[in-house]
């Protein structure tokens, strides 16, 4: 993990974290003040693992724990082996239960993710922990008797998520119903074993936190603190990180970084400020700046670059958003395409219309046109014949050329451009 430092213009954490809009609900804001601001304290977040990767709404809470830990805090990252088996509720409608085995194989691949953003090493080291460790040897009977006893019935109807399944068709289960429960009794062991008095989560959760921070006061007498950090939406209301109905992920796998920096680079003058504040460690003066520039110089998205950059890096490495950006440039003609490795040219024209041929079709009129980028032969040799007609970014004046096999790009792949900017891709079998 890089260590960067928290901006030194804030008079302490909790006012930075304010300014950056991360808090939008909390236990009492003046003692979360001064405990920032003392001595460091032990804080935690869970992540269930509910599937393979996380996602850009978790990313709100990966960074969140960085910022503290910058701050000379301690992190533990919980994944939850146990509550992953349970599945939060949701306001719709039942989760479907996933498979012990399915569940314990996502458990290391979310705790490889939480370790990426955070430091397991010096004073103020990050620890790992699954609740499943010690949920799993609790027998029922224990449960119900040592953490059950001190929840109200009356309460737990009253959150927020299980009030809409109450009252919906749906209805909910008595495992859902139950999570807040096993929750709360995290809260309660990390207390306990690692004087854990601060735990951060979304907004959407904060039934859950409080579960712990109550049971905590009935059962030790102690005050413990939370954080719920505010749902990230678009100012035009519509859903963050979602496109096209799929989620943003952090499994490269899963998102691209080609596809990844694009998200980013996309974000609306409106909505990039509030991006750079929440998603990257820029100082207040850089944003400052870079607002400046939305401002007055807009067509340059100087802030956007800024945010696709810093975020991809942050998730995936440098190395790898420098990549992105040479094959955004080599698409258009301002790069070496032949520089770029598989997987990144795949990512950078995953959204281009393809087509497949054989290596008997390789004349630049069929290419054109079945590629799509002509609609006839006859518009094809147009194109040609007046200088808007690319492979692999070098032009084609002559109707008649053909592509031969050592110009295709790993062994199979071209990219057709017809004028600036209309591209396709030909895969050659």
């Amino acid at each position: 993990m890089n260590q960067q430092q928290n901006d030194s213009s804030f008079e302490n954490l909790w006012q930075e974290l304010k300014w950056r809009g991360l808090i939008h609900v909390s236990t009492d804001e003046a003692e979360l003040e001064k405990l920032l601001a003392g001595e460091p304290i032990t804080y935690y977040c869970g992540f269930d693992p509910t599937a393979p990767s996380l996602h850009l709404g978790n990313l709100v809470q990966l960074l969140t724990m960085r910022r503290l830990q910058l701050a000379g805090h301690r992190p533990i990252g919980l994944v939850g082996g146990s509550t992953g088996l349970v599945g939060d509720p949701r306001p719709s409608a039942e989760r479907t239960m996933n498979t012990k085995e399915t569940v314990a194989e996502w458990v290391g691949y979310l705790q490889g993710q939480v370790q990426r953003f955070l430091s397991f090493e010096g004073d103020n080291a990050a620890r790992m922990v699954n609740n499943l460790d010690w949920t799993a040897p609790m027998s029922a009977i224990d449960f119900l008797r040592e953490v059950g006893k001190h929840f109200r019935v009356g309460t737990m109807v009253k959150k927020e998520t299980v009030a809409k399944r109450l009252h919906s068709e749906e209805g909910i289960s008595y495992a859902e119903f139950s999570y807040q429960v096993l929750q709360g009794m995290d809260y309660l062991h990390l207390f306990r074993d690692h004087q854990c008095v601060l735990q951060t989560g979304g907004s959407d959760q904060w039934g859950n936190l409080t579960s712990g921070t109550e049971l905590i006061r009935k059962v030790e007498g102690k005050t413990v603190h939370a954080i719920g950090t505010p749902l990230i939406t678009n100012s035009d209301g519509t859903k963050f990180g979602k496109s096209e109905g799929n989620a943003v992920w952090l499994d490269p796998e899963m998102t691209t970084p080609y596809a990844m920096y694009q998200f980013w680079l996309n974000t609306s003058d409106a909505d990039v400020i509030d991006r750079l504040k929440v998603f990257t460690f820029r100082s207040r003066a850089d944003i400052d700046q870079l607002a400046e520039s939305v401002a007055d110089r807009p067509h340059l998205r100087e802030a956007q670059r800024a945010l696709a950059f810093d975020v991809t890096s942050l998730v995936h490495s440098v190395e790898a958003t420098n990549k992105v950006i040479a094959a955004s440039a080599a698409l258009f003609g301002q790069g070496d395409l032949t520089e770029l490795d598989e997987v990144t040219l795949r990512a950078a024209t995953a959204e281009l219309p393809t087509a497949k041929v054989d290596g008997g079709g390789l004349g630049i009129i069929d290419l054109l046109v079945s590629s799509g980028l002509s609609p006839s032969n006859s518009a094809a040799r147009r194109t040609v014949t007046e200088g808007g007609a690319y492979v692999n970014n070098e032009k084609v004046s002559d109707p008649d050329a053909t592509v031969h096999p050592q110009q295709l790009l790993h062994g199979r792949f071209l990219l057709l451009r017809r004028g600036k900017r209309t591209l396709a891709t030909v895969e050659v079998s």
